[in-house]
């Protein structure tokens, strides 16, 4: 017990919690703006494959690491219109257009690898972001200016749903279509907007990977995180704040599994570690949502001039 307790208060425990839940963050965002806006979107796990690969990309050919964030962004903005066109346009099946679009996007981006290194073995590496260790905070310190975008996504994308005029808009595009119409003002602008945003999130959020987690590309660097986003949205009611909290608490599972690990702490099998965040994480999903209200138009399309 004595070693549990020393393991949860090291600093370098917290220092991995909030690297762990840094993309995730991002990724639950993206689908929390989507969701609220009625467009379910499976396409995350592809859309932070792409994002991932094409941020990496860009900073190995040459680009500032910035330049990679924005490049990534504009990859999964790009998917997400196509989404968008998909769902919110021609009003087809929400699960099968993100679904496709998952294998599109991760097909491509292994394809656009292979044609760009056909004979490499070992993963080209780039300069990666460097940690903030200007900062007089301990934990926030030893992370990137990508995690602090990302916290402050959290307070800011809060404001813009329930303070802002385009906020109650969306909100409502995702519980009744028929008020924004009535309004005047153009659902399928909405959603679409809502989508491109959000997927532009979800790019970043694999680009995390690539240009802070670590410093090259490889295969499978994903790893589901793109669903356990999904996950965390139901958890935390549809809301930014709790969706920081979900992520928070799915990293510090993960992150207590790698130091179990490593201690070998009881002596159990591995696969045991490997399998805590998930099963702690599905655990406090069920229990969020018996109390939660997804928005009342969730992957309902919207058709003008329909009622």
């Amino acid at each position: 017990m004595s070693s549990l307790l020393d393991l949860l208060s090291a600093l370098p425990f917290w220092v991995a919690v909030l690297r762990v839940a840094t993309p995730l963050v991002f990724g639950t965002l993206g689908v929390l703006l989507c969701e609220r806006a009625g467009v379910l979107n499976l396409g995350i796990e592809g859309l932070m494959v792409a994002g991932a690969f094409s941020g990496w990309l860009a900073v190995y050919l040459g680009a500032p690491l910035w330049g990679g964030v924005a490049v990534a962004a504009l990859v999964g903005a790009l998917l997400g219109l196509l989404h968008a066109l998909l769902t919110v346009v021609l009003a087809l099946s929400q699960h099968v257009a993100g679904l496709g679009l998952t294998m599109l996007a991760t097909a491509l981006s292994y394809f656009g690898y292979r044609v760009m290194f056909p004979k490499v073995n070992t993963p080209p590496t780039i300069e990666p972001f460097a940690a903030m260790d200007w900062l007089p905070l301990p934990v926030l310190n030893q992370q990137t200016p990508l995690t602090l975008l990302a916290l402050a996504l959290v307070p800011l994308l809060g404001w813009l749903l329930y303070r802002t005029p385009a906020g109650l808009a969306l909100r409502m595009a995702g519980e009744s279509p028929a008020a924004v119409d009535s309004q005047g003002i153009s659902v399928l602008r909405v959603r679409s907007s809502a989508v491109v945003a959000g997927s532009a999130l979800m790019g970043v959020a694999g680009a995390f990977l690539t240009l802070s987690a670590f410093n090259a590309f490889f295969f499978n660097m994903v790893n589901g995180r793109g669903w356990v986003c999904v996950a965390l949205v139901v958890f935390a009611g549809w809301r930014p704040g709790k969706a920081l909290l979900g992520a928070l608490l799915f990293g510090f599972f993960d992150a207590l599994q790698l130091r179990l690990q490593q201690s070998d702490f009881g002596g159990l099998p591995y696969q045991l570690y490997l399998m805590l965040p998930y099963v702690l994480s599905i655990a406090a999903l069920v229990l969020a949502s018996r109390r939660a209200s997804a928005p009342q138009a969730l992957m309902k399309p919207w058709i003008p001039g329909e009622r």
